[in-house]
């Protein structure tokens, strides 16, 4: 017997579908420049252009955020434990007694 851990395969749900499709939603908006590369409408005198570009700044922020949030509730519903410091870790040599 070894004592090399088990590799685990990822499993895809829906909540991980959902941070994904957050996480891409931004290169997909930005990197399809024909979608976006004219003047008209210009709000308050800014072209279209620029305007989109800076409006996804703080889209990208709040998507990642959201990203971020649900990850952490697909960790919890998960059971997979926090990291650990070593305080908290149980060894062999004490008997795999918490401290």
């Amino acid at each position: 017997m070894s004592n090399a851990p088990e590799a685990t395969r990822a499993v895809v749900t829906p909540l991980r579908v959902a941070i994904a499709l957050c996480l891409v939603a931004p290169f997909v908006a930005l990197l399809w420049v024909g979608s976006y590369a004219r003047k008209d409408p210009a709000l308050a005198g800014i072209p279209f252009f620029y305007w989109y570009q800076m409006l996804w700044v703080l889209v990208s922020a709040v998507l990642t955020m959201t990203a971020y949030r649900l990850w952490q509730r697909d960790r919890r519903t998960a059971g997979t434990p926090r990291a650990a410091g070593p305080a908290s870790a149980a060894t062999a040599e004490d008997g795999g007694a918490v401290k």
